[in-house]
Parts: structure tokens; sequence; C-alpha cells
């Protein structure tokens, strides 16, 4: 059983090698935990490799080798799940259905409450929201005036700035072709949650 720093490393060592296709030298360990001796990080290495996590060959300065990675060949089910997408222009209707899962683990703490939808339209391009981003949104009915919200209009939902009125309440879009959509007390209308982050993926 790795303790806790074990596992950072263990972490540590996996997500180095993913990301540049080679393993971390001992002393890149030790500099990315603070670990100034050598024979300190060998400890936790000694104790990783007991475990059959990691295969290390002695002379070799990236002679460090993941054996297995915990999250590898299975879906994770820490991540925030995708269930629809929602417009930034005029309302879309807001369909619910599981597309998948955003992994977060070091993104938003914990992700309670959490869920992502991705934008359809322009009218937050402003607030740099563009068409195909995912918004990461904290699920909760009450907001403050000018945060971004996911609004459900009837059967729509709409991202825009929150600014209630007397009165009335304004959903202003971030992009000035874009008129203020005006909820009266005839409106059906609900905040699903507040925007706390974008995501956006490139070249897709």
């Amino acid at each position: 059983m790795l303790n806790e720093r074990a596992r950072e490393i263990l972490a540590f060592i996996q997500r180095f090698q993913e990301e540049r296709g080679f393993p971390p030298t001992i002393r890149e360990i030790g500099k990315a935990f603070g670990i100034s001796s050598t024979n300190g990080v060998r400890y936790y290495l000694n104790v990783i490799e007991k475990a059959g996590n990691v295969k290390r060959a002695g002379k070799i300065s990236r002679g460090i080798e993941s054996v297995k990675n915990p999250f590898a060949g299975r879906t994770r089910t820490t991540g925030i799940p995708i269930l629809g997408r929602v417009a930034a222009g005029q309302p879309i209707l807001a369909e619910e259905s599981l597309e998948g899962s955003l992994d977060t683990n070091e993104m938003f703490g914990d992700v309670k409450g959490l869920f992502a939808l991705r934008v359809r339209g322009d009218s937050m391009i402003d607030a740099g929201i563009l068409e195909g981003d995912y918004v990461i949104v904290q699920q909760q009915e009450r907001a403050n005036t000018g945060e971004i919200v996911v609004a459900l209009l009837g059967d729509e939902a709409t991202v825009k700035y929150y600014h209630p009125r007397r009165g009335t309440i304004e959903l202003v879009a971030a992009n000035e072709k874009y008129e203020p959509i005006v909820v009266t007390a005839e409106t059906s209308f609900s905040i699903l949650g507040i925007v706390r982050g974008v995501i956006r993926t490139i070249g897709k």
C-alpha cells in the first residue's frame, strides 16, 4: 500500500512519461517535490517498485518505467459529466444527455455539484467563451449581479451575464450584436448554475 507521497510521485512519473514520451530522472523528481537528497527520492522509488508500479534500470539516467497506470483502460468516474449543450446566442433547447466526462483532478478540486455544457453561438465571445467551448458550471439556484450564469427560460437554456433589476432580470450578452434578454415575472425562469471556468480544445 503506497503512502500519500509515494502515490503523488507515482502520478508524477506517469504524467511526465505520458506528456514527454520518456520518464523523469531522479533529480527531476526531487526538484518537483522539493526533495534535495537523491537518496530521499530513491527511498520512494524503492517503495513504488516493491508495490509493482515501476521498473528501474540501475545505471540508466532515465531508467524509471511506469508499468501500470491505474487510470488506463477504464472510464474515469471523478470527472465532470457533460450533460448536453447550451446556447451562447439565442436560447436553444437544453438537452440533458450524458456525453462523457471531463477530468478535473487538478483544475477545480472537489467536483461535487459541477457539470459541463458545450457552447453553441457567439454571444459570449467578449467574455472569452467561444462556440465549441465547454463551460464548467457550479450547480446552484442563486447568483450575484455580474456573474455569468446558465439560465433556463422555459425549456431553453442560455449562458449570459446575470443582472437583476427592479422587477425584472436582464441576461446580458458579451457581444454587442445581441440585445439583453429581459426576464419578467411572467417568464418561466430559473438559474441552473454559475460558470466557474471554460475549457477549449484546439485543432479539432
